[in-house]
């Protein structure tokens, strides 16, 4: 038997021009792929601009520098929330965010302050935390009409206290780490309900202009990180396959097409009879990012490696 080739898109939204221009030019190419993805929403203020301060950090500013920043994602994204008030997403841009459920995509909650979420939540108390996801999921419960099933931790910063406060919702799944398969997450030896559905493979920002990565080559590269009967889960902007990367990514769905691969929603890939091993989550730095990401450790706990 030919083991399955499955990816598992996850979309995610993170600022107002990402989610009026990016996601509509996406819904477009995913319907002419006949594909269905997962889409992560930030609907509150858009204070991305706000990480300017990070261009202090070495890391931080080779990102933006080998990815040419301010073309990928335009100088309103750069400067918002910084000269004026961030613009309300879920607000004013509803009808967007209630297009993309009626077209069937899975709906998740990503952030409310996106920048915020990002930068600090490990200076958020649990209660700050807590409140955040619900007034974020009340709000796509109130645009789509039936809540979000998911959510995915903003820049995958994602500490126990956030854990916790989302084992308390109800959440179908969550995908907040980087990894390499299915797992429940375990807290001082305490399960959490929700299955993590870790992301496997590398994004545009932290390939492009590392190890010879360019744009004539980045769907060759991407690719090759696929694996066959493994856990396959690509995570796209909608601020850059949105936009500025909207022919390579439709490119690259032709491709896998082709080479026999079904790309499907995050959600698809819990509808198996697997048991689904537990596991922690750590803090370490990850390639291609500034700071300590969500990882999935290496330890499983019981049961066996679903993937």
């Amino acid at each position: 038997m030919q083991p399955k080739k499955i990816i598992g898109l996850r979309i995610d939204v993170d600022t107002w021009r990402g989610t009026k221009r990016g996601v509509p030019n996406l819904l477009r190419i995913l319907d002419k792929h006949h594909v269905k993805g997962t889409f992560y929403f930030s609907v509150g203020p858009d204070n991305m601009g706000r990480h300017l301060w990070r261009l202090l950090k070495p890391a931080f500013f080779w990102k933006m520098l080998r990815t040419n920043a301010a073309g990928l994602y335009g100088p309103e994204i750069i400067l918002m929330g910084t000269l004026w008030p961030g613009l309300q997403i879920g607000k004013r841009l509803a009808n967007v965010i209630k297009t993309t459920y009626d077209a069937g995509h899975e709906i998740g909650f990503h952030a409310w302050d996106h920048h915020r979420e990002q930068a600090k939540i490990d200076r958020l108390s649990a209660d700050e935390i807590e409140q955040i996801l619900r007034k974020g999921s009340q709000l796509l419960d109130k645009i789509c009409g039936a809540p979000p099933i998911t959510s995915a931790a903003p820049g995958w910063r994602c500490t126990d206290n956030v854990l916790r406060a989302k084992s308390r919702l109800p959440f179908r799944f969550n995908s907040d780490c980087r990894g390499s398969a299915v797992f429940y997450p375990v807290i001082d030896d305490v399960v959490l309900p929700q299955p993590q559905i870790p992301v496997t493979m590398p994004t545009y920002d932290e390939a492009l202009g590392r190890d010879g990565i360019t744009e004539d080559n980045y769907n060759d590269f991407m690719i090759s990180h696929l694996r066959p009967g493994k856990l396959n889960v690509l995570t796209i902007h909608a601020e850059a396959e949105g936009g500025k990367c909207l022919e390579m990514f439709d490119d690259y769905l032709r491709r896998v097409a082709e080479k026999g691969w079904l790309v499907v929603a995050l959600g698809e890939l819990l509808n198996s009879d697997d048991p689904i091993p537990k596991g922690c989550i750590i803090q370490e730095n990850f390639p291609g990012r500034e700071g300590l990401l969500a990882i999935q450790s290496q330890e499983i706990i019981g049961g066996k490696d679903r993937t």
